[in-house]
């Protein structure tokens, strides 16, 4: 009998072990594929951010410019600098779809902050650009304005 509840015992035991090491591997697996997931929204609203702000300055240098077939030398600038920031979101998402399934915890975490750094950086210059498309569409309703009298 003794013999039969220690057995019984242990196999609750290994059982309890089991169980625990599943779960816990369960959570692992849902941590990851959340962190992955949240990886590509945030450079899904990275890239989203990127071209706002090209179509923006595009659309800003277009109103400025005397002739907006030739961009002028800062709009050439500001649109290298945003395709620059595509092609460095156009890597991360390389880096992701090849290297963030082996990838440590500290690594996708880094890659995480960095996206999010960028979105960052990039808020000042779209609400810039915003305010300066509002003033110059008020600018251009009352130049419409003062013409029509």
């Amino acid at each position: 009998m003794n013999l039969s509840l220690t057995l019984g015992a242990l196999a609750l035991l290994v059982l309890v072990v089991a169980a625990a090491w599943a779960l816990t591997s369960r959570r692992w697996q849902n941590r990851r594929a959340a962190d992955l997931q949240q990886l590509l929204d945030l450079a899904d609203r990275l890239e989203t951010d990127l071209k706002s702000c090209r179509a923006g300055l595009a659309q800003a240098h277009a109103v400025m410019a005397i002739n907006p077939d030739l961009p002028g030398a800062s709009e050439q600038d500001a649109r290298q600098a945003v395709d620059a920031g595509l092609q460095a979101l156009l890597r991360q998402r390389i880096w992701i779809r090849d290297r963030a399934a082996r990838a440590s915890q500290q690594e996708l975490d880094e890659t995480a902050a960095a996206m999010r750094a960028s979105r960052d950086r990039l808020q000042p210059l779209l609400q810039a650009l915003d305010a300066a498309q509002r003033d110059l569409d008020s600018a251009m309703r009352e130049h419409i304005h003062r013409d029509a009298e």
